[in-house]
């Protein structure tokens, strides 16, 4: 069980997982001061930065290092740019409805530790690869978070204190998630078509092609992303085109 993961990765980790947390919530709190700015500019970097400290506990990591908080400022414009790519669309598709944003907030929920993973990845290649992971699998991570209502119902008669408690156990959790959907993919096959739109060589129009067929001039190369190869291609619409493509062989 992934809860059970976490508990066992967590073990001699809680206070300073706690600690953590705290820290989070605080500056979380001090952005709502300046609610677009503080939350673009420091909020998603920190946020980015608590997903992977979470992550490297269920890695192994014998001891919490706090600095890690902090890691999405040090590759920002990557970092930055593919957290705010995920908000953005994440709110245009909340605006639909509630729901469509919910699903979609579950299929981006994949991105911070393929950047973390990956770190030539960015901006929606990261997003694809989520969208691609999470296909079929989105059900079962809201099952997941789902199972922690209880233990957020016991946090309210601790005055909230028991949540920062509970924010590294749920963290954790979807850690272990995501190294476990790793596992039993272990490795992602994109082969779809997409619109190109240009590249350094000259437009190509708006033609569709294979991403296979695209020229290896304009193409950068994605090799550490995707086994087996592929290509960067650029697309019309990117919430809904692929940007990372596998070259199947």
């Amino acid at each position: 069980e992934l809860r059970a993961q976490a508990r066992e990765a967590l073990q001699g980790n809680w206070v300073m997982a706690a600690v953590a947390a705290l820290i989070y919530s605080a500056i979380v709190s001090a952005t709502s001061y300046l609610p677009l700015v503080g939350t673009l500019l420091v909020g998603l970097p920190v946020a980015y930065g608590f997903t992977i400290l979470m992550f490297s506990v269920i890695k192994g990591a014998k001891d919490i290092d706090l600095g890690i908080l902090f890691e999405g400022f040090k590759d920002y414009s990557r970092i930055m740019g593919t957290v705010v790519l995920v908000f953005i669309y994440t709110f245009l598709w909340s605006l639909l409805l509630i729901i469509p944003g919910i699903i979609k907030h579950y299929s981006y929920a994949m991105t911070p530790y393929i950047l973390k993973e990956e770190p030539e990845m960015k901006n929606n290649a990261a997003i694809e690869k989520s969208m691609v992971m999470m296909d079929g699998n989105k059900m079962k991570l809201f099952m997941l978070d789902l199972s922690f209502i209880g233990w957020a119902i016991l946090c309210l008669f601790t005055f909230g204190i028991g949540f920062f408690v509970l924010q590294p156990y749920v963290q954790v959790s979807h850690a272990a998630f995501y190294e476990d959907l790793k596992a039993q993919q272990g490795g992602i096959n994109i082969n779809v078509e997409v619109t190109v739109e240009n590249c350094p060589e000259g437009p190509l129009g708006g033609s569709t092609k294979k991403a296979q067929d695209c020229p290896g001039k304009f193409a950068k190369s994605l090799d550490k992303q995707l086994p087996g190869g592929g290509y960067y291609i650029g697309g019309k619409r990117p919430y809904d085109t692929v940007w990372g493509c596998k070259k199947r062989l």
